[in-house]
């Protein structure tokens, strides 16, 4: 079982950068896909970018070429780089790990960003 705690979000004024972190607890997060989601206000939770096992990371067509996964294994964490931000990127963002044997799904508990001048 892992345990998930995102940090990092804040009040940014539009066009800023922000660093958001997943650091994991309880196993190892190298072995699971983890993924970013974020849920604003009135809207339903929508995917940011998944960083798989293996294979390509995947981004949502509204973040591509602003925003960058990667995983830090030696911290046993998952950063989302965020640059370029917009008022619409306004959210709590969740991260999200899958276990690769059963499928389970854990979540932290969100860090708040606000994009607003």
């Amino acid at each position: 079982q892992v345990q998930l705690v995102e940090s990092g979000g804040g009040l940014v004024q539009p066009g800023g950068s922000l660093r958001l972190s997943c650091t994991a607890s309880g196993s190892s997060l190298s072995i699971y896909a983890v993924g970013w989601y974020r849920k604003a206000p009135g809207n339903q939770r929508e995917l940011v970018a998944v960083i798989p096992f293996v294979g390509t990371t995947i981004y949502a067509d509204s973040v591509k070429g602003r925003f960058t996964v990667a995983r830090d294994n030696a911290e046993n964490m998952v950063s989302l780089q965020m640059n370029s931000l917009k008022s619409e990127d306004t959210a709590v963002y969740y991260c999200n790990a899958v276990d690769p044997q059963w499928g389970t799904n854990y979540w932290g508990k969100g860090t708040l960003v606000t994009v607003s001048s």
